[in-house]
């Protein structure tokens, strides 16, 4: 490259160079980065040095000197702390979406919003009990399609599948594709769906697992209409997934003291509680009876117990008897 392209670049390769070497414990001087400059076939003097600084700070890079000895110039604050980083790079690594080889490359995207010293320090070991690794890695692609047709206001097109024991895909309706007008996108329990909208059933609105889905492709029909003054998404969402599918019913449930954490976690940090004596307390809410909110309870065993209504109580009972015909005593 010509040394006058190279004068052009100066400013550019400067801050880069700010971005990658500096940070509060790792400083350069101006002298360390006219040498720094010279490695990229840029020569400088020295007092330039100063009104490339003063360029960048006005362009609105965050750029400060610490005096004394040891002093030097460096990059104060980030677009992204470090803290907020790690925490970013926890996530990824310990999201069931995200297969490892995707996972090591948006952890090394990740890394340099940082310094390279710092960037060491997202090396994180995370390690995710039972985690099951993803088997569908165009998901990040389906995910941008979806959002996509959203915010443009079209419907898309995908197939769904099934996996049979060997790990292959089964496609659902002889592999021909769904055409439906995507309305939100849901995370639960570290899946992704899509809540959909199609007239022509009677069962207008259904989610799909975005990991189950293949070919995504927006189109270029418009999405249907809905009225949002009569359909929630959110509550919709809200049935749809965990212990509130189906038809929600008022609940008294009694509970051990040793699990007011896992009550609180599951109805919220506002619910109520009453002592009842015994080391128990009770909790007043709305759950679904239906199998997912019963073994919800069952998990606790003797520390939690439907008090009311009656109608979930007797759906607790069959749950038990049909279990244990199952796992009788065979012979």
């Amino acid at each position: 490259m010509p040394r006058s392209s190279n004068q052009k670049l100066k400013t550019l390769y400067l801050a880069r160079i700010l971005l990658e070497q500096t940070d509060d414990d790792h400083v350069l001087t101006a002298q360390e980065l006219v040498d720094a400059l010279a490695e990229y076939g840029i020569p400088v003097m020295r007092k330039t040095i100063y009104d490339d600084i003063e360029a960048l700070r006005q362009y609105g890079l965050d750029i400060e000197l610490r005096h004394g000895r040891d002093g030097g110039y460096f990059v104060a604050t980030r677009d992204f702390e470090l803290p907020e980083l790690k925490l970013l790079v926890d996530a990824v690594q310990s999201s069931r979406l995200i297969i490892g080889r995707k996972s090591n490359e948006l952890i090394q995207k990740l890394s340099k919003l940082t310094s390279a010293a710092q960037a060491k320090q997202l090396n994180r070991h995370i390690y995710i009990s039972g985690r099951a690794q993803a088997l569908n890695e165009t998901v990040y692609y389906s995910i941008d399609a979806i959002h996509g047709a959203i915010n443009d206001g079209k419907k898309i097109s995908f197939k769904y599948f099934d996996y049979d024991t060997k790990k292959n895909r089964v496609y659902r309706r002889d592999n021909k594709p769904y055409v439906r007008t995507p309305i939100a996108m849901c995370w639960n329990e570290d899946k992704y769906y899509l809540l959909t909208y199609n007239p022509a059933y009677d069962d207008a609105f259904a989610t799909y697992r975005v990991d189950r889905m293949a070919s995504v492709e927006a189109l270029d029909e418009d999405a249907d209409k809905y009225d949002k003054k009569t359909f929630s998404v959110a509550e919709y969402l809200r049935k749809t997934f965990g212990m509130y599918a189906g038809e929600t019913v008022p609940a008294k449930l009694a509970f051990h003291e040793s699990l007011v954490g896992a009550v609180l976690d599951q109805f919220g940090n506002e619910t109520p509680l009453t002592d009842i004596g015994g080391n128990r307390f009770s909790v007043k809410a709305e759950v679904s009876n239906s199998p997912v909110f019963l073994g919800w309870v069952f998990q606790f065993g003797e520390k939690a117990e439907i008090l009311e209504p009656e109608s979930l109580r007797s759906s607790m009972r069959d749950m038990l008897a049909s279990g244990c015909g199952i796992y009788g005593n065979r012979g």
